[in-house]
């Protein structure tokens, strides 16, 4: 018997049949995956067990675990090189050691070395491969951690917020909003037409953007051609950033679990901060899936979100990366949809599946949420998509080319909305952006308390974002061209002063009716255009909140979404929240508790393709 034959022989246990393990091997090469790899997902094995009778068939040392090590510092140059790297040496009571978690061919050629030289048997121990990245992480600590806060600032020093909002830059910019506000609020008041531009950009010209983005003809779903892509997928990685969510980490499991996809095609890595041992426990618990993976992020700040997936960045092998959220359920076929969309579309380098609310029935916080997203994915983003403007994407289920985002520097991390930067920075780059039809499931929070604290993280993000791309206009003109950079001055301001402004401008309505204020200059131009633009503020917000409800299914929340007013008041109140935090604290992150669910099974999308929703188990 061979002795490729034979270590696959070993690999299937004491009672392993070489037909078997034959047949088992031509799979793994077809399938171009590593046959280790391979037999530990489709016999259902431990990795480490795998791994184990690998060693045992060497004759060589295996070790589960090890004690506390002293290691050494690694510093390499480039830090991408750690997903390959199958070894680990080190000195250890005055003897080289070499941990090693070599791959099939890797144990084939050891067998060949050890063969001439029997002596070097002493010096190599076998590992599991989650052990050696665990060592390699810890070894090189200090260069992730580093990496991940000022890879960006090293590559695109001026699109950084950690260099750019100073204080003083912050203050100047928070004065700065407040006054156009204030300006474009008393421009009706004094009827100056000095202050008929401000008024536009900040009142007229959002509502004119909206009823564009409604009038944008609906972007057909993308449709992979039969047959296409089905035998040549890649490899893709899922990141998966986690604190304080032991309690979701069945339910993600379940959720990823159920997606269409080759097994041996997907690398799903856990991102648990280390201040969270309870989570930590709860991966580890499942990494007997040869799919999952865990990368413990060291305690250090900014303490967000983007720095935790910038640390594991580097580690990530797959052709393609999405980032899912801890409460997301996607749809079964979604990789399989955007790899094919990936491919038919070569100029795009990021696709933004749709996000829908699964709980929009539990109470109308909800279900105005629900609008709002409904409002977003199907409406505002195709639209903007189309036209080739800048995307804010949506803090889950963007999916990237790897390359392309390590050549963007990852995400900011110390931006607390670092998908709307990143959709800045792609567009910047005129690296196309585009929408999937493919539907993520998440939840809407039903406290008003934890709404608002998720509310005022994005404002404060968008903050962020507007604030440190335009503290170079012209270098941001010169990157976008005139229509993209007023696209992106006009979104950005209508998303997070158009409450304000609505608010303020309700609220003189309110005082002049309660007062009797007289009724004379309610006839002047000025007056009249407000009461129109006010209205037309009110319908066009709505009508893409209904329009957005029908394309997911969910039209049975649009009467809910007369509520609107009152939800853009809480959007106001969370806006100035952010204000005074982009003030004081601008790189806090304010965590978003999550919580099991068992939400409604919505309908499937009118221009979907129907499928199974997944549920939350």
């Amino acid at each position: 018997m061979s002795d490729t034959l034979s270590l696959m022989t070993a690999l299937i246990g004491a009672d392993g049949d070489p037909q078997d393990a034959s047949a088992l091997l031509d799979e793994a090469l077809l399938a171009e995956v590593d046959p280790l790899h391979f037999c530990a997902l489709y016999l259902r094995l431990d990795p480490a067990l795998v791994m184990e009778r690998a060693a045992a068939w060497l004759g060589l040392a295996f070790y589960a675990t090890l004690p506390p090590l002293a290691l050494p510092t690694l510093a390499p140059t480039r830090l991408e090189v750690l997903a390959e790297v199958r070894m680990f040496r080190m000195r250890m009571a005055g003897t080289e050691i070499a941990f090693a978690a070599p791959d099939f061919f890797g144990l084939l050629r050891l067998r060949k070395v050890y063969e001439s030289n029997p002596e070097l048997r002493r010096h190599v121990c076998i590992v599991p491969q989650a052990l050696l990245g665990d060592l390699l992480v810890q070894a090189a600590e200090e260069a992730l951690v580093d990496g991940a806060r000022q890879t960006l600032a090293k590559s695109w020093p001026h699109a950084a917020a950690q260099l750019d909002l100073t204080r003083p830059v912050r203050w100047s910019f928070a004065i700065g909003l407040m006054l156009l506000v204030v300006m474009a609020l008393l421009a009706p008041l004094a009827e100056e037409m000095l202050l008929l531009p401000i008024w536009v950009l900040l009142v007229v010209a959002p509502i004119l953007l909206r009823m564009a983005m409604l009038l944008t003809p609906n972007t057909p779903p993308f449709v992979a051609p039969k047959g296409g892509f089905e035998d040549d997928l890649p490899l893709y990685t899922i990141l998966v950033p986690l604190r304080d969510e032991a309690n979701m980490v069945g339910q993600l499991c379940v959720s990823l679990g159920r997606l269409d996809y080759p097994r041996e095609k997907l690398e799903i890595l856990f991102v648990v901060e280390s201040r969270s041992p309870d989570t930590i426990a709860a991966v580890r618990e499942r990494l007997h899936d040869a799919r999952f993976g865990l990368v413990v992020v060291p305690d250090a700040p900014p303490r967000t979100k983007p720095k935790a997936l910038n640390f594991a960045l580097p580690l990530c092998r797959g052709e393609f990366v999405v980032v899912f959220d801890a409460e997301d359920r996607p749809e079964p076929g979604q990789l399989r949809q955007v790899v094919a969309q990936f491919r038919q579309q070569p100029d795009v380098h990021c696709i933004q599946a749709r996000l829908v609310i699964g709980n929009g029935t539990q109470g109308p916080l909800a279900a105005l949420f629900a609008g709002d997203y409904a409002g977003l994915f199907t409406v505002t983003l195709p639209a903007l998509a189309r036209w080739g403007a800048v995307m804010p994407l949506g803090g889950t289920s963007n999916h990237f080319r790897l390359a392309t985002l390590r050549e963007l520097g990852g995400w900011d991390g110390f931006n607390v909305t670092e998908d709307a930067d990143l959709g800045v920075r792609l567009a910047r780059r005129t690296l196309r952006t585009a929408t999937s039809a493919s539907v993520t499931y998440e939840d809407a929070p039903t406290n008003l308390k934890v709404w608002l604290g998720q509310r005022t993280r994005w404002m404060k993000g968008w903050l962020q974002t507007f604030a440190v791309h335009n503290r170079r206009p012209r270098r941001l003109l010169a990157d976008l061209g005139w229509r993209a950079f007023c696209l992106f001055q006009v979104t950005i301001l209508g998303m997070v002063l158009a409450p304000l402004l609505h608010t303020a401008f309700a609220g003189m309505l309110a005082f002049r009716l309660i007062t009797g204020t007289p009724s004379e200059p309610v006839t002047s131009s000025w007056a009249l255009a407000c009461l129109v633009i006010f209205a037309c503020g009110y319908g066009l917000a709505s009508a893409t909140n209904f329009i957005g409800l029908s394309r997911t299914a969910q039209s049975g929340l649009g009467v809910v979404q007369l509520l609107l007013p009152v939800y853009w008041l809480l959007v106001a109140f969370a806006t100035l929240r952010a204000m005074v935090e982009f003030l004081h604290r601008p790189f806090h992150w304010w965590k978003t508790p999550h919580q099991v669910t068992r939400p409604p099974q919505p309908r499937p999308p009118r221009d979907q393709r129907p499928v199974a929703v997944p549920s939350a188990e």
